[in-house]
């Protein structure tokens, strides 16, 4: 699995712009379930800086991270948040060594397993 972190920045003297990226991104939204691979993405906006956001996407393997960062539409709009949507940005692509959850702990450290499961006070 591929966690895609993305860091951008608006004017903040500018929000129609931000407004211009809302339509832009629900766009993109609506391509994604067409992304063989792509598993999810969530949008954060910063607590501390208003003008900053978080854009945390998953993909399964680097297929799906190439098809989705060759999409025509996703080209375009890469080109619009570079040259006009975004003041600063960052974008980190990073493997997943372990996933888990609440219910599904199977990829849970083994001490940490050890520690929490098997009727451990929570």
């Amino acid at each position: 699995m591929i966690a895609m972190i993305f860091e951008f920045t608006f004017d903040p003297t500018r929000p129609e712009i931000h407004d211009e990226y809302l339509a832009a991104s629900d766009e993109l939204r609506s391509l994604l379930p067409d992304v063989v691979g792509f598993e999810g993405v969530e949008r954060f906006q910063s607590c501390t800086n208003p003008d900053k956001y978080v854009a945390l996407g998953f993909f399964a393997d680097e297929d799906a991270v190439t098809a989705w960062r060759t999409t025509p539409a996703h080209r375009r709009i890469q080109a619009l948040g570079r040259n006009r949507f975004f003041t600063e940005y960052r974008l980190r692509m990073a493997d997943v060594t372990r996933d888990y959850s609440a219910t599904d702990r199977t990829q849970a450290p083994p001490d940490s397993r050890t520690a929490h499961d098997a009727g451990a006070p929570h």
